[in-house]
């Protein structure tokens, strides 16, 4: 994921729309849509099979993405509930040492924080349903970190700023919200998911978290965020999916909303 999707019918990073992942190493390229979509075709067998064969599916993919140059086998059916998907074959891995997320654009006071002076800030926990617009959802997930809008109140956002553009470090995804949007008490700058520091597969050390909307809006592994003045499509709505993901109000479906 990063974040979610397949297919307009359902839709994300892969962050994303669902969650999604990808190998050790540097920048990949994106996956073909034809091998995502066949490959999520695959994982729908993990969801009829009996419980004790999707659980030891479970135990041997986990093992066997890590070792997967493509990062195809991620997107199969995984402990958690969560499905991990990526849009490169690779993601680099980033911590405490080498992390950064900036903050600039139309902003007055453009910024770059390290892991510690993140979680140094003052932080939020959420417990909210997980709504992936490929149709899966992971009930009651604590996400804990920074509230957008605290970043964006230190920067000093400009009169002419009107959304947000995300950027990631795997080198390809990307994400946008309105300034509204992203000003919501809902929308955290995430360090923590399930009660843990966010691992490299959910998209840590640091992703974005937008509780209302379809997971795609939840970039993974986020490097950048820049104050522009409208909002432009994102990875997977370039490829058609709503820019305004309300979860049960986009994407032509009617799931319960998750806040």
């Amino acid at each position: 994921m990063n974040s979610e999707p397949s297919g307009p019918s359902e839709a994300s990073k892969p962050s994303e729309p669902p969650d999604e992942r990808g190998a050790p190493g540097e920048r990949g390229a994106p996956v073909g849509r034809r091998i995502f979509l066949g490959t999520l075709a695959l994982g729908a067998l993990g969801v009829v099979a009996a419980p004790p064969l999707q659980r030891g599916m479970e135990a041997f993919l986990a093992g066997a993405a890590d070792k997967d140059p493509t990062g195809l086998t991620g997107l199969l059916p995984n402990g958690g509930g969560f499905r991990y998907y990526s849009v490169t074959s690779s993601v680099p891995h980033k911590n405490a040492t080498n992390y950064r997320l900036t903050v600039d654009g139309l902003v007055d006071r453009p910024g770059s924080y390290t892991l510690a002076q993140l979680r140094a800030m003052p932080q939020t926990r959420m417990v909210k349903d997980v709504q992936c617009v490929t149709g899966w959802r992971v009930p009651g997930t604590p996400f804990e970190g920074v509230r957008l809008s605290a970043l964006l109140d230190a920067a000093g956002v400009r009169a002419e700023a009107g959304a947000i553009r995300f950027t990631c470090f795997d080198g390809a995804y990307t994400e946008s919200l309105t300034l509204a949007q992203a000003r919501r008490a809902d929308v955290l700058v995430a360090l923590r998911m399930q009660d843990k520091d966010l691992g490299h597969d959910h998209g840590g050390p640091v992703r974005l978290y937008v509780a209302p909307m379809y997971f795609y809006k939840s970039a993974k592994w986020l490097s950048g965020i820049t104050v522009t003045e409208k909002v432009k499509p994102g990875y997977w709505e370039e490829r058609g999916y709503d820019v305004d993901a309300w979860v049960g109000r986009s994407n032509g479906r009617d799931d319960e909303p998750t806040s």
